[in-house]
């Protein structure tokens, strides 16, 4: 097929008029999307100053900013859409197939949904808590529509579906102010056990982070293989969990070392059977 110059010509001047009848209305659809963007953003920004200043769970304001980004990015979409030409109720039935499709295809995201709004609801936990779930054990860090973010104590992050949470056992380290602090130690046989117990009340008295109600306890718990066992409890504020239990075992050390007080180390006695008393 050969073009001559007035095929040409009728091509450029339907390309021109292509761009002068349709260039308005993508620039105004352009236009409606960055102003729309920069709306979105200054809305959740303004809506985190809310949440901020009416001092609203954690927990709550990162689903509700979540949520609502969601929502705004849903009907921005539309509003291009729309400009673009495209019929509302064309758009609706695109929109409800799609939305049936989507719906069956994320099943999992819309289990993840709900078990947010259960977390929210009930509030097993809240962002900042210390919790151990699904194998995970760290500090919540965010609740967002879909996922739980959990950091570890060695900083990675843990990202957790909603509906894991929501369907399974979780361990909250922070919902209660104290928490039981438990060692084990060991002394050797033939160990005074009455002596060792009042060594090991009286190391623990001289830390004031351990409360005295309720008190300290010490119980004899076994026959190790080469000691007598032990377990000491006490209790003390959740945050002074570890510090407590670090120093403490550091301090028993040296109580028991101060006190003649011997601390077991494996070891086995073998015996040697001759045949007939014959020795070699």
């Amino acid at each position: 097929m050969e073009f001559n110059y007035e095929t040409v010509q009728i091509i450029q001047q339907k390309a021109i008029d292509l761009v002068f009848e349709a260039g308005p209305i993508i620039l105004k659809a352009t236009v409606l999307l960055l102003i729309g963007r920069w709306l979105i953003k200054f809305l959740l920004r303004q809506m985190n100053k809310g949440l901020i200043r009416y001092e609203i769970d954690p927990s709550l304001a990162t689903f509700f900013k979540s949520f609502l980004s969601a929502i705004l990015w849903v009907v921005l979409l539309i509003a291009v859409a729309t400009t673009l030409g495209m019929q509302m109720t064309s758009f609706v039935a695109i929109l409800g197939a799609a939305g049936l499709a989507v719906g069956l295809a994320l099943q999992g995201s819309l289990s993840n949904f709900a078990g947010g709004v259960l977390i929210l609801v009930f509030k097993p936990f809240r962002v900042g808590d210390t919790i151990e779930a699904q194998g995970t054990l760290g500090s919540v860090e965010s609740i967002d529509i879909l996922y739980t973010k959990i950091r570890n104590f060695d900083n990675r992050v843990v990202t957790v579906p909603n509906g894991a949470l929501a369907n399974n056992s979780i361990v909250n380290l922070s919902q209660k102010p104290t928490r039981r602090v438990e060692m084990s130690v060991g002394v050797a046989y033939g160990t005074d056990l009455k002596k060792t117990r009042q060594v090991i009340l009286n190391t623990l008295k001289k830390d004031e982070r351990i409360h005295a109600d309720p008190e300290p306890v010490v119980k004899f718990i076994g026959f190790g293989d080469s000691s007598l066992d032990l377990t000491v409890r006490c209790w003390a504020d959740a945050a002074d969990l570890w510090p407590v239990y670090w120093d403490n075992m550091e301090a028993l050390k040296e109580a028991f070392e101060a006190n003649d007080i011997e601390i077991p180390f494996p070891q086995r006695d073998v015996n040697h059977y001759y045949p007939e008393g014959k020795k070699e």
